[in-house]
């Protein structure tokens, strides 16, 4: 009977003779399962775009945004030619697709360019990350087609975003997520206070029924700071 005992001894130290040999290779090789393959599947996911609300820049250069598009108005146009005004417009499909032509004009005719604001104007962070791809990559393809350039910045309706926002507005080809600096859209005959721009400033605007006026005001505001309007784009590296 002794020699089951020593045979099972032997092998517990052929076991740990084994172990010895191969804890320096797992420990080299790292963790292996689930908690690697997660690594290596946020090591393959976009990195997220920064988020712009203010541009740091010693140029005298204020940024002119104007969102949605549903409201053609002919005065805001001639304002924005005439004044030659690099605006970017985060356009809504919806709202330029009734009259491209509107904004085709804007385009072919002035410095101003359209970029990325979805397809539908959710609050982005209420949707899932299929629900965000969707709108953000919908928008890009559409305005591609329609325009024949691609839309590099995405602006979240509302301003609201979270972390998924940031890697889809990537995968869907944006460098930046824009916010604003100051708001001078009228809402409701509510004219906001006029503030004192400096340099780096985005001025947020809405394609509403008070845009005329209020592009008036944004473009008084930057007169009267010495900033001249430039392309949002060209200040926001890749």
């Amino acid at each position: 009977m002794p020699r089951p005992r020593i045979a099972r001894r032997s092998a517990r130290r052929a076991r740990r003779a084994a172990l010895a040999v191969l804890a320096p290779v797992l420990l080299l090789l790292g963790p292996a399962g689930p908690a690697a393959a997660a690594g290596a599947d946020a090591a393959g996911w976009p990195e997220p775009v920064p988020v712009v609300s203010h541009v740091d820049t010693a140029d005298p250069v204020v940024f002119i945004t104007l969102d949605d598009g549903w409201n053609h108005d002919p005065a805001a146009q001639r304002l924005l030619l005439d004044r030659q005004v690099p605006a970017t417009l985060f356009l809504l499909p919806g709202a330029y697709s009734y009259d491209p032509g509107y904004f085709r004009t804007l385009l072919d005719h002035g410095p101003s360019r359209v970029e990325n604001h979805t397809v539908n104007h959710p609050d982005l962070t209420t949707l899932p990350e299929a629900g965000q791809r969707s709108e953000l990559c919908g928008a890009r393809e559409q305005a591609l087609a329609r325009f024949g350039s691609e839309p590099r910045l995405a602006r979240p309706p509302y301003g609201a975003y979270d972390a998924t926002t940031r890697t889809v507005a990537r995968a869907c080809g944006s460098k930046a997520l824009v916010t604003w600096t100051y708001d001078f859209t009228t809402w409701g005959g509510v004219v906001p206070p006029t503030p004192v721009l400096r340099a780096g400033d985005i001025v947020l605007l809405h394609f509403n029924d008070t845009v005329a006026a209020d592009l008036g005001r944004a473009l008084g505001a930057a007169d009267a700071a010495g900033l001249r309007p430039a392309l949002l784009n060209s200040y926001v590296p890749e």
